[in-house]
């Protein structure tokens, strides 16, 4: 006899954003291993080993961002998620640093956003 579960069984995830104007994370990570490029998806280049990661809302502020990054900096978008807010960009450390300094100063300056800190790894 198979167990079925009925609808009242089945688990429900309701994800919330909390309206507001804000980059929640900021972070570089200077020498990631081979791997984790990998399990991310991404090209992996000796030169160009750094990672960025942002996360803002409202989430399509990830397309500025994205923008911004490439302008600013030269490096190379990983992955853009306009749905999450979520920007992943590639390149050497200081292009990684440049494009998060430049996202972070306009989102802030220009757009009003609060803006968490910078961190490192």
């Amino acid at each position: 006899m198979e167990d079925k579960l009925s609808i009242k069984d089945k688990m429900r995830i309701i994800q919330e954003i909390v309206p507001g104007k804000q980059i929640t994370l900021a972070h570089i990570i200077a020498n990631p291993d081979k791997t984790l490029y990998q399990k991310l998806g991404l090209e992996f280049a000796t030169a160009k080993t750094a990672i960025g990661i942002v996360t803002m809302s409202p989430a399509e502020t990830a397309i500025i961002a994205g923008d911004i990054a490439m302008k600013a900096s030269g490096t190379e978008i990983g992955f853009v998620d306009r749905v999450s807010g979520t920007l992943i960009v590639t390149g050497t450390v200081s292009q990684v640093q440049s494009a998060m300094d430049a996202v972070c100063d306009y989102c802030q300056e220009t757009l009003g956003f609060t803006v968490c800190p910078i961190t490192k790894t």
